[in-house]
Parts: C-alpha cells; sequence; structure tokens
C-alpha cells in the first residue's frame, strides 16, 4: 500500500506545480495566479523578449493586437491584467490568430483570459487579439511568461500599458509599435450585452437554457424584432469561431436561409449564405443586411443586424413573414473566416416559426425527439427490465419455487414478463434511428454496428427459450449455458453500445456526468450481483454444516432459509430502487438537451 500511496502524492504535488514550459501541450492553467514556472530554480532577472501592441488607446470592446517576440524561446504565457493590481485576476480575453503555436486557457471565471503555446517547438514570435470587456480597468498592462529552456525563464515580463480615453499615461510608456487594424466593413461596437426585457412581448425570442440571461457565458440567445418593413435581429452566445442561425422549411440541413457572425481574429464579419444539402454554407458576396454591430467579451460573440422582410432581389433569401424551424449553431473558425462543422448538434426550434408574428420566447432542443425516445427506451429497457429481470432469474428461484402465476413457477413468470418487455422496447427503439435517418448513419461511429448486434442477440434470445428442453432432458445444461452466455453478451454489448450513444452530437448527454452516472449504474449492478453470490454461498455453507451436525435439521434447515429469502427480497427491493434512480436521472438529462 506504500507505493500507491507515494505515488498518489507524487501526483497531486506535480498537478499544484503546473508550469509552463514542462507542459509541452501548454495546458498550464495551474499557472493563472503567479505566472511562476515550478521548474526548481530562480527566474532571469533581465528579459530578452518583448510585448508590443498596435495601439495605446481603447474602449470596452475593441481589439487590441499583442506580439510577444524575442530570441528562440519554447513556451510562453501571456495575460492581461489591471495596471493598478497587477497580482489581480486576468482582464479581458483573447483572439487568436496561429491555433499552431497558440491556445485559449481561462483564468478564474473569465473564458479565454490567458494565451500559451501548444507544444515545445522554437518559436520566435506569436500575436494575438486582446478583447477589452465592458467593465475593464482604466489601465490593462500586459504579462509574459517565457521559457527559453527549462530552466531559463522569465516571469511577468513587463508590456505595455494600455489606457481609456482621458486617463493619463504613465510617464515612461513602454514601447508599442503600431499595426493598422482593418475589416471588410464599417464596424459598429456594441456597448453591452444584450437584454431580454422584451422577449414575447415585444421581441419573438429563442434562448437556450430557457429563460437565461443573453450576458451569461452560457447562453444562446437570438431575437427578431419586427420594425416597419424590416425585422432588427440580434444574436449571442459562447463560441470562439462563430454563430450562426438558419431559416428551414423542415428539421432538416439543406436548401436554407442562413445567417453567419464570423470571429475573423480581429473584428466579426456578419454574412447571409445558402445552405446546400450538408455541406458548408456558401456565403454571399453580397449582403443584404444592415445597421450591422457586434461585440466579442470574455469568450460571448455578439452581433446584430437588420434586413428586410421581403427581399425580392436576393436569391435564397426567405421572406420572414412565413412560418420556418429555426436552427442555431455555433463551431470553430479559422484565421481566414473559414468555418469547420459545428461541434455539436444545432438547436432547433420544436415547431414552425413566424419571426413576425405574435411575439413568443421559447426554447429548443438540440436532440430530435426520435433520438430522445429512442435513448430513453434503451435505458428503461437495459437499466430496469432487463437488469432486474436477470437478477430474478438468477437468485430468486429457491425464493419464489413454490410460489405460482398463472400456473408457473413466479420466478419464471416474472423473468419472462421483464424479457418480453425488454424485447419489446428494444424493438421498437431500434427502429427510430433509421426513421429519423431516413436509412443509415455513417456519422455514429461503432454505435449502430453494436445496436445491431445487441438487438440480434435480443431477437435470438427468446427464440432459443422457445425449444427449451424439459428440466431433465440431456441437453439442458448445454441449453442453459447458451441461454446465459447469449444474455450476458447482449448486456455487456447494450452497456457499451449506450456508453458510446451518450456522446454523440444527436443526443449529448452532459459529459463527464453521463459517463460517471453510466459507470456507477455498472458498478452498482456488480455490486449487487456479487452480494447475492455471497450470500447464496454463505448460505449453502451453513445448510451443510447444519446437516453434518445432525441436529434440529428441519427446524435449522427452516430458519436459514427463512432469513436468506428475507435477504434477498431486501436486496431485490434496494436494487430495483437504485435502478429507478439511475433511470429517472438519465431520462431527466434527456429531457433537457
Amino acid at each position: 500500500m506504500e507505493l500507491p500511496s507515494l505515488a498518489v502524492a507524487v501526483w497531486i504535488f506535480v498537478g499544484f506545480c503546473a508550469f509552463v514550459g514542462g507542459y509541452p501541450n501548454g495546458k498550464v492553467r495551474g499557472a493563472c495566479t503567479n505566472m511562476v514556472p515550478c521548474h526548481g530554480s530562480s527566474p532571469q532577472l533581465l528579459p530578452e523578449h518583448t510585448i508590443t501592441v498596435s495601439r495605446t488607446e481603447f474602449k470596452p470592446g475593441d481589439n487590441i493586437a499583442v506580439r510577444l517576440s524575442g530570441p528562440d524561446f519554447e513556451g510562453f504565457f501571456l495575460q492581461a491584467r489591471d495596471a493598478e493590481h497587477l497580482d489581480g485576476p486576468a482582464v479581458g480575453s483573447f483572439v487568436l490568430v496561429d491555433r499552431r503555436l497558440s491556445q485559449l486557457l481561462t483564468c478564474g471565471h473569465t473564458k479565454n483570459s490567458a494565451v500559451s503555446h501548444t507544444n515545445k517547438a522554437k518559436k520566435k514570435d506569436v500575436k494575438v487579439y486582446w478583447i477589452a470587456p465592458g467593465d475593464a480597468p482604466k489601465r490593462v498592462q500586459f504579462l509574459a511568461t517565457v521559457v527559453k529552456k527549462y530552466r531559463t525563464f522569465w516571469v511577468k515580463i513587463p508590456g505595455p500599458i494600455v489606457s481609456q480615453p482621458d486617463v493619463v499615461s504613465p510617464t515612461t510608456p513602454l514601447p508599442a509599435t503600431s499595426e493598422a487594424m482593418t475589416t471588410s466593413y464599417p464596424v459598429s461596437y456594441i456597448s453591452k450585452p444584450f437584454s431580454a426585457s422584451g422577449c414575447g412581448s415585444v421581441k419573438f425570442c429563442i434562448r437556450n437554457p430557457s429563460n437565461c440571461h443573453p450576458g451569461s457565458a452560457s447562453c444562446f440567445f437570438l431575437s427578431f424584432q419586427k420594425e416597419k418593413n424590416s425585422v432588427f435581429i440580434e444574436m449571442s452566445g459562447p463560441s470562439e469561431g462563430y454563430l450562426a442561425f438558419a431559416l428551414s422549411l423542415d428539421q432538416w440541413m439543406g436548401d436554407d436561409d442562413a445567417y453567419l457572425c464570423i470571429n475573423e481574429d480581429h473584428g466579426v464579419h456578419v454574412s447571409t449564405a445558402h445552405l446546400a444539402g450538408r455541406s458548408r454554407p456558401l456565403l454571399d458576396s453580397e449582403s443584404a443586411l444592415g445597421d450591422v454591430a457586434w461585440r466579442l467579451v470574455d469568450g460571448l460573440l455578439q452581433c446584430s443586424f437588420r434586413r428586410n422582410i421581403r427581399l425580392p432581389t436576393y436569391k435564397g433569401r426567405f421572406n420572414l413573414d412565413a412560418g420556418y424551424y429555426i436552427f442555431l449553431a455555433d463551431g470553430e473558425a479559422s484565421e481566414g473566416g473559414l468555418i469547420y462543422k459545428h461541434r455539436r448538434q444545432p438547436l432547433v426550434t420544436d415547431g414552425l416559426c413566424n419571426v413576425t408574428g405574435p411575439p413568443q420566447d421559447i426554447g429548443g432542443s438540440r436532440s430530435p425527439r426520435l433520438i430522445k425516445v429512442h435513448g430513453a427506451l434503451m435505458f428503461v429497457a437495459w437499466i430496469t427490465t432487463a437488469s432486474i429481470g436477470v437478477i430474478v432469474a438468477r437468485f430468486f428461484k429457491p425464493v419464489w419455487f413454490h410460489s405460482f402465476l398463472f400456473g408457473k413457477e413466479m420466478w419464471f413468470q416474472v423473468h419472462r414478463m421483464l424479457m418480453l418487455i425488454t424485447v419489446t422496447l428494444t424493438s421498437i427503439s431500434f427502429v427510430l434511428p433509421f426513421i429519423y435517418r431516413g436509412g443509415w448513419s455513417q456519422q455514429a461511429g461503432f454505435h449502430p454496428y453494436l445496436g445491431c448486434t445487441v438487438m440480434a442477440l435480443t431477437i435470438f434470445q427468446p427464440l432459443m427459450a422457445g425449444f427449451r428442453p424439459s428440466r431433465h432432458a440431456p441437453r439442458r445444461q448445454l441449453f442453459n449455458w447458451f441461454h446465459w452466455s447469449t444474455g450476458t453478451t447482449a448486456r455487456i454489448l447494450a452497456v457499451v453500445t449506450m456508453f458510446l450513444g451518450m456522446d454523440l452530437p444527436a443526443l449529448d448527454l452532459p459529459d463527464p456526468w453521463d459517463t460517471y452516472t453510466m459507470i456507477g449504474f455498472v458498478a452498482w449492478h456488480v455490486g449487487i450481483d456479487v452480494l447475492l453470490e455471497i450470500h447464496s454461498y454463505c448460505l449453502i455453507r451453513k445448510v451443510e454444516v447444519i446437516e453434518d451436525d445432525r441436529v434440529q435439521i428441519l427446524q435449522s434447515l427452516t430458519s436459514a432459509e427463512a432469513e436468506g429469502h428475507l435477504f434477498k427480497q431486501v436486496v431485490l427491493t434496494i436494487y430495483v430502487c437504485g435502478n429507478i434512480v439511475f433511470l429517472v436521472a438519465f431520462l431527466i438529462a434527456i429531457s433537457h438537451v
């Protein structure tokens, strides 16, 4: 036991001594506060590297280009802090220019508030953009920790101080360079987060989660406000790449009218697009939008624009006075504005919506109803009915041997009823994804292959049971072995299939909650199984001892059996209640995706 304890202690120590250069992948959140590498040596005093900025004045929402350069270095860690309180938390957020060299980290409660390296390859120059937050202090200073080699590093290299207008700059400012920042259209900045006030009364709003505030870090928000012959649209959500919504005549991507807000390193490009099938959107060269504005603060992307209700001269633009399904998606974008496939299933409204009709405040779902029902039925079948049915058949033959139900032993009738329910639920659930997809899914990995295997075993099991030999027939033992092995294989594969299905985009239960909960269920089932096996073994040994003593045999045997039966019934009750708890937890999670 000494070695594991020592290993755990070493692991914890290493975790707390998170460092910059010692992590080739740059995951150095442990250095967020003091920015000090845990390299066992002292930092260098005279820095060789410099930090430069594109300008020294800013307003909330502005973008400032920040460059770290100097002799070859392997690792770095960059933050912006209140110039008056350099030991305080990070200020603002960053946007990357080259994802091969740098990555975003979250320090404290501010998303994307630090930048670090992605590998230990030597580099001379790193450029990023800093986004000034709405509550920025008057003066902000950039700080960097740079690792040249493992034992050669500098901590908190001071960079330029940038300040808001009408703030006196320091008497000896640090050097700064000037870089022109260009955008593809006249830029308007949104000074503060969107508001949900008016949703359902003057604005048509879609929010996920329901009733969330547009300024929160986890809220996806889309609103439409009719103003005479036009509609003013606001879109907001946590995204490092892009946000997009589309108007569709059905709940499938293809031939849709789309609108995108794309993070292009130092700004946001707002564009219309046409979705042709399930391929990348085709951005329009001409925009039918006006009053474009945007904001990037603390990882939250917001944009707003106006468009006319009817646009007869623009091909592919839908009239806004009709009903559509509305998609809301987010994903990553590259430096040149190239967007990638959304990382998860888009949010889709439950029905057709007319955004110029009566205002509503609604939500949506990232999981189609058929897929939700598919997951729910599989959980019911394999977490409750199948598991309980197996426990009953394995351990309750002697308990209910003298009890009959409809002319058969009770344990057999209960087992058969639960297994038939399992077969029925699994069969219904099996066809739902095919109905939803209209065929085979090429995007679901091993999940559909394992699902088909489980379905085949589930059908084969009752068919085999129909040819069960009589109790004393020579082939009964062979049948019992096949029956047990087929059922056990089906249960194991069902659990594996559910593990894989929980994280597929069409369902995507909360992670890592779903994994831990499923592991908990497996451990719960195995634990109960082992407990009952141990109890059965102990009961058999107790009966054998009583028979050897030949004293009060009948009375002692009856007493031992009664105690054993009572224990098993209590365990079964607890097991059923535990399974129901796991099932309810999964069903609640499914209902909220």
